[in-house]
């Protein structure tokens, strides 16, 4: 049986450019204090307890940042997703709890209001996405809407056509 898999990340450039930031800020700081003895901003040398602070603020946020994946696999049993770290395992959607599934186009920015994991305050639903502007429409039974972006459109569609026989609907 025809299967499908994906793992984004997002690689943009000014993710690249927002971790390698925090990461020169963090080594400023590291030499300012153990090397020149002097303060950064409002933590001193000496400031054994604010360093401590920054390190733990920084370190982790850059660990989050650059841990973020949207993994998406799709076979005869559903739709599997797992948006790392904020789900720490996949989830399932099977198909026979789906009103439909389909590839569409959309607005990131105009639907959801970006990329990542995003809620939409109208009826569009939640989305999980890292580029790009095309996704995999799922429907559930109660009305609830997930959309999961796809840099495999093409893909995504015909592993979609051979499992999922409901309303079909094409790319937009």
């Amino acid at each position: 049986m025809p299967v499908f898999n994906e793992t984004q990340r997002f690689n943009q450039w000014w993710m690249h450019l927002i971790l390698g930031g925090l990461f020169v800020f963090l080594l400023v700081c590291l030499y300012r204090w153990f090397v020149m003895e002097t303060a950064m901003g409002n933590v001193s040398a000496s400031d054994t307890t604010g360093q401590i602070f920054v390190i733990l603020t920084l370190v982790p946020v850059m660990i989050f940042l650059y841990s973020i994946k949207l993994r998406t696999a799709i076979d005869e049993i559903g739709v599997h997703y797992q948006f790392y770290p904020l789900h720490l395992s996949s989830k399932t959607i099977r198909w026979s709890e789906l009103q439909k599934c389909y590839v569409r186009k959309y607005s990131p920015i105009k639907e959801f209001g970006g990329w990542g994991y995003r809620i939409s305050w109208g009826t569009k639903g939640k989305a999980f996405n890292i580029s790009g502007n095309k996704g995999i429409q799922l429907i559930v039974m109660d009305g609830k809407k997930l959309l999961l972006g796809t840099q495999k459109s093409d893909d995504a569609q015909q592993v979609i056509n051979n499992h999922f026989t409901k309303d079909k609907d094409p790319i937009n």
